[in-house]
């Protein structure tokens, strides 16, 4: 081999490896980082969609949400997150003590509208969306796609009652069919950021 196709070998092979490098799934694409330390923006960020995922990876569901907030209740750092009763992702929240909370940049905006207009139920909706799923330390799955991953373990779940509401005309503008979400309180006990 003559060394002109010695480099032309070498570089490929860096190329590829570093190609690869950006496609890495799993934790190694991941730094743990204290959620204290994360200076977001909770309105902004939940407003512009995250994935609520629970299951492991032989068995999970994801839906896209906009709803929730980040914050510290109960000398704990928290996720508050809402699901409607008719969402499938829903049955595996309430099976499971672990959730994922994931987020992603505006390039992933068309996966995540898949996965808030299709259901688990009736189609693959990872697969078509591109998303490639992974365990978490803690036994639940995001997604490689994701910039930030929080797991969360559930403190609390009730859903919302019609009586409670001050401001009746969201129960009239929201819960026309009745159907509340359930309200779900959980501790953030690790926060990713990726590398």
């Amino acid at each position: 081999m003559t060394i002109k196709k010695m480099t032309f070998v070498v570089l490929i092979t860096v190329v590829l490896s570093t190609a690869c490098n950006d496609r890495r799934v799993g934790m190694d694409a991941y730094k743990r980082v204290p959620i204290e330390r994360i200076n977001i923006s909770a309105p902004r960020l939940i407003k512009n969609w995250m994935l609520i995922t629970a299951g492991d990876t032989a068995s999970f569901n994801t839906m896209t949400a906009s709803w929730g907030t980040l914050g510290h209740m109960w000398e704990k750092n928290v996720a508050i997150v809402t699901i409607r009763p008719q969402r499938y992702t829903k049955e595996f929240v309430d099976a499971n003590d672990v959730f994922t909370l994931s987020f992603y940049n505006e390039t992933h905006r068309d996966a995540l509208t898949i996965c808030g207009t299709k259901s688990g139920r009736d189609t693959d909706k990872v697969r078509e969306a591109g998303l490639r799923p992974f365990a978490t330390p803690a036994g639940s799955v995001a997604f490689a796609e994701a910039n930030m991953i929080l797991e969360c373990r559930k403190l609390y779940a009730a859903p919302f009652d019609s009586a409670a509401f001050i401001d009746k005309t969201i129960v009239g503008e929201i819960y026309r069919d009745g159907d509340f979400h359930t309200l779900y309180v959980g501790e953030i006990i690790n926060a990713y950021r990726r590398k």
